[in-house]
């Protein structure tokens, strides 16, 4: 199966979503659950992002996000990477958290926006244990749930300084008292007849109009030989942390490479820059180290590789691996 497209550009606006690997959980505490609220907090900041909504489930999340700079890979990659370094740190363990990339659905901000925030705040009863609940006892437990942002549109008192609530308030008639009970009245609607949105999306990735659609391909599929597949924006020019891990274990036989030191850990911090896409901060981030070292780190390696034969095969298998 052919990957989904990520079309990238200013204003784009998404619906992401990404599990923990082998469907386990990724917050085992309110510990984590406030560094992942953290660290989202800060990604938006350093990204430019507007967060009109999320929701933090025990092994998943799905966020409803809003790009000016047209640069969702480069915001969702700092905020998994360090997200993932917190919750290895803290626990204890190496390797990947998620399970995969994470998916995201390029969505037509007026016609889907307000459906896709409420399909995301429905999340926290449509899991095992939740979906046989009355519906008093479903709506009682949305409005008290503290890891989304839905008590934010709900009382102004709950609300989150890195949400952007008035977008989709503007749908149920702004915000004020009005549209806040207008957007309750609509959850409580939708939570008996539920939200229909997986069957209008196409290709796997784009919720929108016919119009929305038409205008998708035409600007930014429109010559490409795979249509699923567009190598569109930086985030195609780069090869995944897992699939780096991988390559940079199988050429060096290196084993619980975050975790690696001297030379092995050179070339994990050489290729996640060269093939990962990663900057120092992000790369130190993950590794437990200082970007400076980072920084140092790559350095050394250069110059071994000027001297030593077999570190320079090294390199060269892991660029033949990535092309290949």
């Amino acid at each position: 199966m052919s990957r989904p497209l990520r079309v990238q550009y200013p204003g784009a606006l998404y619906h992401v979503t990404n599990r923990g690997n082998e469907r386990k959980a990724i917050c085992k505490d309110d510990v984590d659950r406030v560094a992942f609220l953290q660290i989202l907090s800060q990604s938006i900041t350093t990204y430019s992002i507007i967060l009109h909504g999320f929701v933090l489930m025990e092994n998943h999340f799905h966020l409803l996000v809003q790009t000016p700079l047209g640069n969702l890979g480069e915001f969702m990659r700092h905020f998994n990477i360090t997200y993932t370094s917190h919750y290895n740190r803290r626990h204890n363990r190496v390797g990947n958290l998620y399970q995969g990339r994470y998916k995201s659905f390029l969505v037509e901000l007026d016609a889907y926006l307000s459906r896709v925030s409420r399909y995301i705040h429905l999340n926290p009863v449509k899991v095992a244990g939740k979906k046989r609940m009355a519906i008093e006892n479903k709506l009682s437990h949305l409005w008290d749930y503290r890891w989304s942002s839905l008590p934010g549109y709900l009382d102004v008192a709950k609300r989150l300084d890195f949400v952007e609530y008035n977008t989709v308030l503007a749908e149920h008639g702004g915000d004020s008292p009005e549209g806040r009970q207008g957007y309750r009245d609509q959850i409580a609607e939708d939570l008996a007849g539920g939200v229909p949105i997986k069957e209008h999306i196409l290709g796997q990735s784009i919720l929108g109009s016919d119009r929305f659609v038409t205008w998708v391909k035409e600007q930014f599929l429109a010559g490409k030989k795979d249509r699923e597949r567009p190598d569109v924006g930086k985030i195609h020019q780069y090869l995944s942390l897992e699939r780096v891990l991988d390559i940079v274990e199988q050429e060096t036989g290196g084993k619980d490479l975050l975790r690696s030191t001297g030379i092995t850990r050179q070339f994990v911090m050489t290729a996640l820059y060269r093939y990962g896409g990663l900057n120092n901060r992000e790369i130190g981030a993950l590794l437990a180290v200082d970007y400076s070292t980072v920084s140092q780190g790559r350095k050394r390696l250069r110059e071994k590789a000027e001297k030593d034969h077999d570190v320079r095969t090294v390199l060269t298998n892991i660029e033949k691996a990535v092309q290949g």
